[in-house]
C-alpha cells in the first residue's frame, strides 16, 4: 500500500514541476486527496499533546506519519529524477506536452465530477464559480508588489494554498503576485531572512487552509468537489497548447521565461502547430485517466 502511495506521490511531484499544473490535481485523480488534506490538518495542538502524553507511537499515528513519509518520498524521487526531462520537454516540445496535460486535465475534471453523488443548483453554481475564478486568475496580468516582510509572508501563505488545490500551481500564483523572481533569487543567494519569512507564511497558510478544506470536505463534500472540478476546468485556459508570448521574465540563471501569454487557434500559431501529434497526445492523456481508474478498480477487487 505504501509503495502505491509513493507512486502517487511521484505523480504529484511530476505535476508540480510543470508551471500551471498542481499536484493537488493528481492527488484527486489518485484518490488520496482527502487523506492528504486531513494529514496536513493533523499537525495541530493535538499532535503536540499526543507526543507529550502518549509518546512517539501515538504521535506518529495522529499525524498519519507512514502515509506522509511514503507520499513525500515519492514526491522527492519525482522532483529529483524527472525535473530535467520535463524541463526539456517544455522547452523543446511545448505544444506536445501541453496537449498531453490538456487531455489529462479534461479527463480529470470528468473523473472528479463523477464523485459528486447529487447535483443541485448549489453545486452547479459552485462548478461555474470555480471555473470562472480560476479562468480569471490565469488571465490577469502579473502584479507588482513590494518586497516588504508582510508581502513575502502573505505570498508564501497564498502560494502554498494553491499548491494543495487542483487546477493551479503555487509557482504560478507567485508569478501573479510579482514574487516569483524575488523568491527564487532569495533561495539561490541564501537570503535567510526572506526564506524564513516565506517559510513561516507557507506553514501558516498550509495549516490553516488544510483545516478549512478538511471541514468543507466533511460538511459540504459535493459542493466542495464541484468547486474543485470548476478549478480544473478553469485551469484549461493556462494549459491550452497554442500560445503567443507577449512578455518575458528573467529567472535566476538569466534565462528568459514566458510571463504574459495569449491563447491562439492552431491555425494562427506561429511555426509548426504539430496539430496531428497534439491531438493524439491529448487523447492519450484523456484515456490514461480512465485506464488508471479501471486498473485501480481491478486492483481493489483482487485485494478483496
Amino acid at each position: 500500500d505504501y509503495a502505491i502511495i509513493s507512486l502517487k506521490g511521484m505523480g504529484m511531484g511530476a505535476a508540480d514541476i510543470v508551471p500551471g499544473v498542481s499536484g493537488g490535481t493528481i492527488a484527486l485523480i489518485a484518490g488520496i486527496y482527502e487523506e492528504f488534506v486531513n494529514t496536513l490538518k493533523s499537525f495541530n495542538l493535538g499532535a503536540i499533546k499526543a507526543l507529550k502524553e502518549d509518546g512517539l507511537k501515538e504521535f506518529w499515528a495522529h499525524i498519519n506519519g507512514s502515509f506522509l513519509v511514503a507520499l513525500v518520498l515519492g514526491i522527492g524521487i519525482s522532483l529529483v529524477s524527472m525535473v530535467k526531462l520535463i524541463k526539456y520537454l517544455l522547452e523543446v516540445h511545448p505544444v506536445l506536452i501541453w496537449s498531453f496535460f490538456f487531455g489529462l486535465i479534461v479527463a480529470s475534471a470528468i473523473f472528479v465530477a463523477k464523485t459528486i453523488t447529487k447535483w443541485n443548483i448549489t453545486n452547479i453554481i459552485g462548478l461555474i464559480g470555480g471555473t470562472v475564478l480560476i479562468y480569471w486568475i490565469t488571465s490577469i496580468v502579473p502584479a507588482a508588489t513590494p518586497n516588504t516582510w508582510w508581502a513575502v509572508l502573505i505570498s508564501g501563505a497564498i502560494a502554498i494554498c494553491a499548491m494543495i488545490l487542483p487546477g493551479i500551481s503555487g509557482s504560478f500564483i507567485l508569478v501573479l503576485l510579482g514574487k516569483y523572481a524575488y523568491i527564487i533569487d532569495s533561495l539561490s543567494q541564501f537570503k535567510l531572512d526572506v526564506i524564513a519569512l516565506f517559510g513561516v507564511g507557507c506553514v501558516t497558510g498550509l495549516l490553516s487552509f488544510s483545516h478549512l478544506l478538511s471541514w468543507l470536505l466533511k460538511h459540504y463534500h459535493n459542493l466542495t468537489m464541484a468547486i474543485l472540478t470548476g478549478f480544473m476546468i478553469g485551469s484549461l485556459n493556462k494549459i491550452w497548447p497554442w500560445k503567443e508570448t507577449l512578455s518575458y521574465m528573467t529567472d535566476r540563471h538569466g534565462e528568459q521565461k514566458p510571463l504574459e501569454q495569449i491563447n491562439l487557434l492552431p491555425q494562427n500559431f506561429e511555426g509548426d502547430n504539430q496539430l496531428a501529434f497534439a491531438v493524439v497526445l491529448a487523447i492519450v492523456g484523456f484515456a490514461l485517466i480512465f485506464v488508471l481508474e479501471g486498473l485501480g478498480k481491478r486492483f481493489k477487487k483482487s485485494l478483496i
